[in-house]
């Protein structure tokens, strides 16, 4: 089981735009593609900053005679690798207040773009995707276990656990691993269990 990768939702062939170029063209790109902000590269596609929506709106709003790409972009750029799991690309652009990542290979060219709303596909995954990969990946491949005793309902991308394993400690350790399954939205717990294994052992008489 593991998250999904950075390279399985990002686009591909981002638009991007060099230092010197003129505001006008860059608004112009970003209304034709329909992105919020594009990634500013070097003669070797190397990304350097971000020109964003905000970054146009706060040069006409102020009094800045900035009008290429290099004065108006937001420096260094914030970037992702195609090997990250989709969950630390959620958490840089949370913690950094971005939308848009530009992902780069390893020499640092860019190869493609991750934004939220790619993030964000991940909970439109079907609920029988998500069921499968809940009875295949985690409870038969990583906790070695059968699913003929349990059933997992899936609706909306809400997990419904239900049924009996044989030990109690089990019960949290299949709950999480439900929960980090991308798509899933909610984990409601209603397994029960034939062996309390947290109970201490009673003393030999």
């Amino acid at each position: 089981m593991r998250h999904r990768r950075v390279a399985d939702l990002m686009t591909p062939a981002a638009v991007s735009v060099q230092r010197g170029t003129a505001f006008k063209e860059i608004a112009r790109l970003l209304d034709e593609y329909g992105i919020t902000a594009v990634p500013v590269v070097d003669d070797e596609e190397r990304p350097v900053g971000v020109v964003s929506e905000a970054d146009l709106l706060r040069r006409q709003t102020s009094r800045t005679t900035a009008s290429t790409a290099e004065a108006l972009m937001s420096s260094p750029a914030i970037v992702a690798e195609p090997q990250w799991s989709v969950v630390r690309a959620a958490r840089v652009m949370e913690e950094k207040r971005i939308k848009r990542l530009p992902v780069v290979d390893a020499s640092g060219r860019l190869t493609g773009v991750v934004s939220r709303s790619d993030l964000l596909r991940l909970f439109l995954r079907r609920d029988r995707a998500i069921q499968e990969e809940i009875l295949e990946d985690v409870l038969t491949q990583t906790l070695g276990l059968s699913p003929s005793a349990l059933t997992v309902d899936v609706t909306d991308g809400r997990v419904t656990l239900s049924g009996t394993v044989e030990r109690r400690t089990v019960l949290p350790v299949f709950v999480r691993l439900c929960e980090s399954v991308d798509g899933v939205v909610e984990v409601i717990d209603r397994l029960d269990y034939r062996l309390d294994d947290t109970a201490p052992a009673e003393a030999p008489d």
